[in-house]
């Protein structure tokens, strides 16, 4: 399988519908959880790339262009943007979408850097 073809079949996308528990004092989804569903969607991706255990070693720029308010659908999109020798960049972009119309805009931006590990939690190669 070529890089091409196992970037686009780890492509990664989950939908999450935001409700009022998971908003702040503004009626909007709580930053926090929104990097931790980032992080989620980042993971899941470079396994599905990788097929090894990954592990966070930071996120780049995360970029909150609007808030993403109560009763929409937040859906999350990463993708890989990088390999390395050990480690990979997934980009995850959520966009809101409302439940009742055809609107959708992208709402937040971030990039994530994993790492391939071994069972004794030293990094190894990815591409082999």
């Amino acid at each position: 399988m070529t890089l091409d073809e196992r970037i686009e079949k780890s492509v990664t996308t989950i939908f999450k519908a935001v409700f009022p528990n998971t908003t702040n004092h503004y009626d909007t989804l709580f930053g926090g959880t929104a990097m931790q569903l980032m992080d989620e969607t980042a993971f899941i991706c470079a396994t599905r790339f990788s097929r090894q255990q990954m592990v966070t070693v930071s996120s780049d720029k995360i970029d909150f262009k609007m808030p993403i308010p109560a009763g929409t659908i937040a859906e999350l999109s990463g993708y890989v943007t990088h390999v390395g020798n050990t480690s990979l960049k997934v980009r995850v972009d959520i966009y809101i979408e409302e439940m009742y119309s055809s609107y959708r805009e992208k709402a937040v931006s971030g990039e994530f850097t994993f790492v391939a590990i071994d069972e004794n939690k030293k990094p190894v190669t990815i591409l082999k």
